[in-house]
């Protein structure tokens, strides 16, 4: 089988500072037969400071997979796409997953150009534990939704990084405040590397008198790092899950059941009635063998 010609470029770019891009970044955005951009428009800018001009192409959470084919024919002929996202490493909370699976499916080289990245600067600055983390990306918008997510998070033991918006941040710090308790370690960053680049570290409780008093904390590109659940206070498992269940299961129905022992355990809602259902037929299975 003849090795597919094409190629795609992850480029991760700055997210403030032009500085920071990589001269091998640089080479690679020269280099690309065209650019694969989240908007056209801000990476037009990029490259405009970069001194470059290259054919663009629009890629972003819309219109991704009717671009795919269009993309794939490109490397097809033996093109190098350079793929670039509005600030960072793309595929991070923004589009290219559907062309990257589509380009290896296919049997095209596929290579990373790693760089700027805020997930990892926050963390490395936020003085919280770093040995172990997730990202979680952006909360939901929806303040049920926004509340049941942070409950279900609120027993994680790794370090959580998250964005969120700059008019949502003092409700998420009130909804994991009210999840985690208002204790729990966080930093918010804002505007990193940039000229007013600030990093807010304290408990929940002292960030959300930070917000209130400083007008500045709910403004620019935010990542929120949220230290996790201390080793000292163990997440129910799964016989206690179960044993909960059990007590419910006779006085409520069993999706609230289910409901009440995610709320009070941290798990997912769905995976709590999962075992309820499980364990009724279990239950029901015993009752026919008798």
């Amino acid at each position: 089988m003849v090795a597919a010609r094409g190629r795609i470029d992850v480029v991760a770019t700055p997210i403030g500072n032009l500085a920071d891009l990589s001269p091998r970044a640089r080479d690679s955005l020269a280099g690309a037969a065209v650019i694969a951009a989240e908007d056209t428009r801000h990476t037009g800018h990029l490259l405009h400071a970069l001194g470059l001009s290259k054919p663009l192409v629009s890629l972003h959470e819309h219109n991704e997979r009717q671009r795919v084919e269009e993309l794939l024919a490109r490397l097809e002929r033996g093109e190098t796409i350079a793929l670039v996202s509005d600030a960072g490493t793309p595929l991070v909370s923004d589009p290219g997953y559907a062309l990257i699976s589509a380009a290896l499916a296919a049997g095209y080289t596929v290579q990373a150009i790693p760089g700027p990245s805020a997930v990892l600067a926050a963390l490395s600055i936020a003085g919280l534990p770093t040995d172990r983390f997730c990202f979680e990306g952006f909360l939901p918008t929806r303040e049920a939704a926004r509340r049941e997510r942070c409950r279900e998070l609120a027993h994680e033991p790794r370090t959580l990084v998250f964005f969120e918006a700059p008019h949502r941040i003092v409700e998420t710090l009130q909804a994991l405040a009210a999840a985690c308790g208002p204790q729990r370690r966080a930093a918010v960053a804002r505007e990193l590397s940039k000229a007013y680049e600030t990093v807010y570290r304290g408990t929940l409780a002292e960030l959300l008198e930070m917000a209130a008093r400083d007008p500045n904390f709910a403004r620019g590109e935010i990542t929120l790092v949220l230290e996790g659940q201390p080793a000292t206070h163990s997440a129910p498992d799964d016989a206690f899950v179960r044993r909960a269940l059990e007590l419910l299961r006779d006085e409520l129905p069993t999706s609230r059941a289910a409901a009440v022992v995610a709320q009070l355990t941290g798990r997912r809602k769905s995976d709590v009635y999962a075992m309820a259902l499980a364990q009724g037929a279990a239950a029901s299975e015993e009752k026919s063998e008798e």
